[in-house]
């Protein structure tokens, strides 16, 4: 399955979508990376199921903070969610407007 950048729903930035293009081999590295920038410890130990959990766990607390939408089995990321998150800068969309940072 495949998932869009955008979509028509809600406006922002498809979590799943940005997983998709930063690819399977690099996506540990990504989830991890993402945890110690939300200020998660220990993450080069953590199993990988474990990584995962903690990133649901993460992304549905920026649902909390207001930064981010559930839909479905994705996340729609709001403008500026992920500001200072550098390891994600070169998986971005190219367009200015799409741009969460």
């Amino acid at each position: 399955m495949t998932y869009p950048l955008a979509a028509d729903s809600a406006p922002g930035l498809s979590w799943r979508g940005l997983e998709t293009r930063v690819g399977l081999d690099a996506l540990p590295a990504f989830h991890r990376a993402f945890l110690r920038w939300r200020g998660v410890e220990g993450t080069e130990s953590m199993p990988l199921r474990r990584v995962q959990q903690r990133v649901e766990a993460e992304l549905n607390r920026m649902v909390q903070a207001g930064l981010a939408v559930r839909e479905g089995d994705d996340w729609r990321l709001m403008s500026g969610a992920l500001e200072g998150f550098e390891d994600a800068a070169p998986y971005l969309p190219g367009e200015p407007d799409s741009l969460p940072m």
